[in-house]
């Protein structure tokens, strides 16, 4: 895929990409591939589709994110996906969340040559040991969703949306997390993977607690 075709393929969800903010994208992925050579930021075999793989399966959250301009906190960050490229597209505050210290100075150089330093905080330290009240959480390829949610645990309000990108396990991660938590769930088609769903969750509660 290429960024015609990633721009493309979001207009046909109902979101138009402005030049600028492809332009940033660009940015984007240059020193992704620039830095891929030092650090391991992304899978090596990915990199051949890199627009579709990373860039198309991050923006897809767009149209999903909760209405107004609440800020966004995405945990395990990496190299920026999707919590970087929700920055870049969607002009909200985003808080990035990685305890690599070396995928911190990355995101920190992207958020820097792509315009959005002012708008975007990243904290390299263990999920778990920064946690704040967060109205948006996003994570992607990090862990089980038993897991992620023990992780976003802390960060976690009445009001609190989750937006997880999950593969064709999704199903089995669910029946296995409504042992320990509840919550509202719905289902969103992945454009990325055929088998993959994004899961949007709402009301989350440890079973037990008040």
């Amino acid at each position: 895929m290429t960024p015609a075709g990633f721009a493309a393929a979001l207009k046909e969800i109902g979101v138009d990409v402005s030049r600028e903010t492809l332009a940033a994208l660009e940015i984007h992925a240059g020193l992704l591939r620039k830095w891929q050579a030092k650090i391991n930021l992304v899978a090596k075999d990915s990199l051949q589709d890199l627009w579709r793989r990373h860039f198309l399966d991050s923006a897809q959250l767009l149209p999903l994110l909760p209405p107004g301009n609440d800020p966004i906190t995405d945990l395990g960050s990496g190299a920026g996906f999707p919590g970087l490229v929700l920055a870049i597209m969607s002009g909200r505050a985003v808080h990035l969340v990685d305890s690599d210290q070396r995928k911190g100075a990355f995101l920190l150089e992207v958020a820097r040559q792509t315009g959005v330093l002012d708008r975007v905080r990243i904290h390299t330290a263990r999920i778990e040991a920064a946690a704040w009240p967060a109205p948006i959480v996003t994570a992607r390829a990090l862990a089980s969703l038993d897991q992620l949610l023990a992780w976003a645990e802390p960060y976690l309000t009445p009001g609190t949306t989750c937006l997880f990108l999950k593969g064709a396990r999704a199903e089995d991660e669910l029946t296995a997390a409504e042992r320990s938590w509840t919550m509202a769930i719905e289902r969103h088609r992945s454009l990325t993977d055929a088998g993959g769903t994004i899961l949007k969750l709402h009301n989350i509660k440890r079973r037990g607690s008040a």
